[in-house]
């Protein structure tokens, strides 16, 4: 049996390196032990203690991995390379300029992008809103708002102006509340003479009517006067100051957005007398067909109740609107009386006098 024959006295850096191995042959190879695993051996001559050639590349074991090359690479983006062969080949590297892409899982969740001055431009007042949701008319959620007596998701509002989401979470103080349960609502019977607003033209506004001495004697509200029931009393609606009867001012914004906000529906009374010819339709377009300013009216109850005196029931109130319906259709007015509001009449109330609106009564 032969030995393995070592070169003890390395002449070289490079010979004293070398490690000693066992050959190849089967018949020099130790059984008891199994091989090292994906290992290959160099062979050094028996003779002159050299190390043998490299084995060629189709000799390597096949479950062996090739070794990596630097800057190359046998797989790309973790497939296999197209050329299995690996004979002379070489995978183009990731082109550098290329936006990296990350995958489904390395991507952030979506979120909503944080709104931009012109989209909260768009969100209607936070008086609006309040307005909208009938807590109370616009001028009350001003001076809300100024009291700090609004909380919008939490936060209390006090600055005029301020833009809100439609849905967001509006919350009333009790404050608010006490002071919205203290408001009053007159009902007036308005002479001839007065303006239903501010003064003008040397004519009183209708509210200098309201006083202890024209207080109506037959007044069953059981409220009793106060000075303050002046503060921020204002006509929810007006009539001419040629025309005469019902006319209703409040203290409580919802009453006021009620009887004259944009989508208020209250029918409104009157007594019309008229003089003049009246058109073969004037009568039915009194009822539904007249424009006035280019603008379609809303459908009215139109009837005679007398020879001279028609009775119009609307639901707008357009400036001296039944004054100019009647001259379109050949009529003059000459006398004007409100006689109804929703479900509130003038009843027996004499002229420039008023009464409180009881608790129980609605419009």
């Amino acid at each position: 049996m032969s030995t393995l024959k070592l070169n003890k006295s390395p002449t070289t850096t490079d010979q004293a390196r070398q490690k000693t191995v066992r050959r190849l042959s089967p018949e020099l190879r130790d059984r008891t032990k199994p091989p090292a695993k994906k290992e290959v051996h160099a062979e050094v001559q028996p003779d002159t203690g050299t190390q043998a050639q490299a084995p060629r590349k189709d000799k390597v074991f096949k479950d062996k991995e090739p070794r990596k090359s630097a800057g190359k690479s046998s797989h790309v983006g973790g497939r296999p390379s197209a050329n299995r062969s690996g004979a002379g080949r070489s995978e183009k590297p990731r082109d550098k300029d290329r936006p990296y892409v990350a995958k489904t899982a390395d991507r952030p969740p979506a979120r909503r992008p944080a709104p931009t001055e012109a989209d909260a431009d768009l969100q209607p007042r936070l008086s609006k809103v309040m307005a909208d949701r009938g807590l109370c008319s616009r001028r009350e959620a001003d001076d809300w708002i100024v009291n700090g007596w609004v909380k919008v998701n939490g936060e209390i509002i006090e600055t005029l102006g301020t833009r809100i989401d439609p849905d967001a979470e509006i919350v009333i103080s009790t404050y608010a509340k006490e002071h919205q349960a203290e408001t009053v609502t007159i009902l007036l019977h308005k002479p001839v003479g007065y303006v239903s607003g501010q003064a003008e033209d040397g004519y009183e506004p209708a509210v200098v009517l309201f006083n202890p001495d024209n207080q109506w004697s037959e007044d069953s509200s059981g409220i009793e006067f106060k000075r303050g029931h002046l503060r921020g009393l204002a006509p929810a609606g007006r009539l001419d100051i040629d025309s005469t009867g019902l006319l209703v001012l409040t203290q409580d914004g919802r009453v006021a957005r009620k009887l004259i906000g944009d989508d208020s529906n209250v029918e409104k009374e009157y007594l019309v007398r008229v003089e003049g010819q009246l058109s073969n339709n004037g009568l039915a377009l009194l009822n539904h067909g007249l424009s006035l300013d280019g603008v379609q009216l809303r459908p009215a109850k139109v009837s005679w109740q007398n020879e001279d005196q028609l009775r119009f029931v609307l639901r707008e109130g357009r400036k001296r609107q039944i004054r100019r319906m009647c001259e379109l259709v050949g009529l003059h007015v000459v006398g004007l009386k409100r006689i109804r509001i929703g479900s509130i009449n003038l009843g027996k109330l004499p002229p420039g006098q008023w009464r409180y609106l009881g608790t129980h009564e609605r419009f």
